[in-house]
């Protein structure tokens, strides 16, 4: 029986466990409180941060590690996703495939254009070079590891922004910067089919296939909430714009599309907002 393990058994990772158990599969995660794993997976009682908790990690096939930051355990996001990467590695007996999942924000560029694997990695944000220097200590532990540079993961249960909407607030923000997306479904499929054909370590950019304009994405959004038209507003003069804000470029998924392959089932925002409320 294959054996699989996974480390931020939540949004993405827990829905990747239930397609790995529907195969059969033998499924562990690490967590902190089991309560809210998917019925089957067999849960690791541990923290990324408390090294002591990771010791008897088990030999598995595969390793899915999709930590995300929470801010409300009260420790930094350099800490969970630098500090956390390095103690689960220091620890963990290698696997046959090991599939992380990182995000986008390594890029910095600001100018509306394409953006692919190749690409620079100079990002803005702190955010962004935090999840680049964990890339780093990835690559130096595990340099066979895939790396799965996500866009922004929307679905039923997260839509962006959505409450804004609904209370007919303004978005604070400019309307014609990109926006780039993947639905969880999507996500999903990405992830299973990067254990089955991705290559050794190999970086690919997961996104849809059109990247939109933040006016026409929460457009759409408002009419099938059935919520007032957005309102989009700039930031005063005296507040420095959000880092966030400050991304704009279009992120291009050839190489996931070829070498995974994957086909897509909501290719484009409009498709995937439609069946995720």
């Amino acid at each position: 029986m294959s054996t699989s393990l996974i480390l931020g058994c939540g949004y993405l990772g827990g829905r990747v466990a239930a397609s790995w158990l529907q195969k059969g599969r033998r499924v562990f995660a690490v967590t902190r409180n089991a309560v809210h794993l998917t019925s089957g997976v067999e849960p690791i009682i541990g923290d990324v941060l408390d090294p002591a908790s990771l010791r008897q990690l088990p030999a598995v096939d595969t390793v899915l590690y999709a930590v995300g930051f929470d801010r409300a355990s009260g420790a930094t996001m350099r800490s969970v996703y630098v500090d956390g990467l390095a103690n689960v590695l220091a620890h963990l007996p290698t696997p046959r495939r090991f599939i992380y999942v990182s995000s986008s924000s390594v890029y910095g560029q600001t100018d509306g254009g394409w953006v692919d694997e190749i690409s620079s990695t100079e990002p803005n944000e702190d955010s962004g070079r935090i999840v680049l220097d964990a890339e780093a200590v990835l690559r130096a532990k595990l340099p066979g590891a895939i790396v799965l540079r996500f866009a922004g993961i929307y679905g039923p249960g997260r839509l962006l922004r959505r409450q804004t909407l609904e209370k007919s607030e303004p978005i604070v923000g400019d309307a014609d910067k990109w926006l780039n997306l993947i639905h969880l479904q999507d996500g999903v499929r990405v992830v299973l089919a990067a254990e089955t054909h991705g290559q050794q370590g190999r970086t690919y950019n997961v996104c849809d296939d059109h990247p939109v304009r933040r006016r026409y994405f929460y457009a759409t959004l408002a009419r099938v909430l059935n919520a007032p038209e957005p309102r989009f507003v700039t930031p005063p003069a005296a507040d420095p714009t959000p880092p966030h804000e400050k991304a704009h470029r279009r992120i291009n998924n050839r190489r996931m599309k070829e070498e995974l392959p994957v086909t897509l089932r909501y290719p484009d925002y409009d498709q995937g907002l439609r069946v995720s409320v």
